[in-house]
């Protein structure tokens, strides 16, 4: 069975290739840990944080954002001393301020995914790569939403980390194409896109 070559890393990162990568969420608190774990992800490599993805969740009340939106000195000094996620005091702050951020587009969009997927026309983006070289770093899309996030005032939102987000969220299908699941994701856009 191929995959994408990063897939086979290790069997937990061939679980996440196989589940969950390029697979449309619309489901707003798993959206907020993407973007959580994408932004913790800057500098490091995501078998990183996939490794301490369940620490991240126990650490961030499961990534209740109006939970986390609550956070005060106490817990960001409880957070930086937890051993089991990334303790960094600028990605756990920018958590709780995006946590804040996004309970005010909850308030004008309804929905955290009424917001992010109105970028892309609710229509997923399907790409023809051949080779993990061709994927590229960052796109014009991601830049344009990188920056409409920013002037919202989220934070660890450049355009690397969000074009790393549409992926993993399924805004784009970036398996390459002798990839098992390239078809397999296609055939999961089609039906939403026929569905709605």
């Amino acid at each position: 069975m191929k995959r994408c070559n990063w897939g086979n890393y290790n069997d937990q990162m061939k679980e996440y290739h196989d589940t969950e990568w390029g697979v449309p969420v619309h489901d707003d608190r798993l959206l907020f840990e993407f973007l959580t774990l994408e932004g913790a992800q800057a500098g490091l490599s995501w078998n990183t944080i996939l490794q301490k993805r369940e620490n991240f969740r126990e650490a961030f009340d499961n990534f209740d954002y109006n939970k986390i939106a609550a956070y005060g000195e106490k817990k960001v000094e409880e957070l930086l001393n937890n051993a089991g996620i990334i303790r960094n005091r600028l990605k756990i702050e920018s958590t709780i301020v995006n946590a804040k951020v996004l309970l005010k587009v909850l308030e004008e969009f309804g929905s955290f995914d009424n917001y992010i997927w109105e970028f892309i026309d609710n229509n997923p983006i399907i790409n023809k790569f051949k080779t993990l070289e061709e994927l590229p770093p960052k796109t014009e899309q991601s830049e344009r939403i990188s920056k409409a996030l920013k002037k919202r005032g989220f934070k660890f939102v450049g355009p690397t980390i969000i074009y790393s987000f549409m992926q993993a969220v399924g805004m784009i299908n970036d398996h390459t194409i002798d990839c098992f699941r390239y078809e397999e994701i296609n055939q999961i856009i089609r039906k939403s896109v026929y569905i709605k």
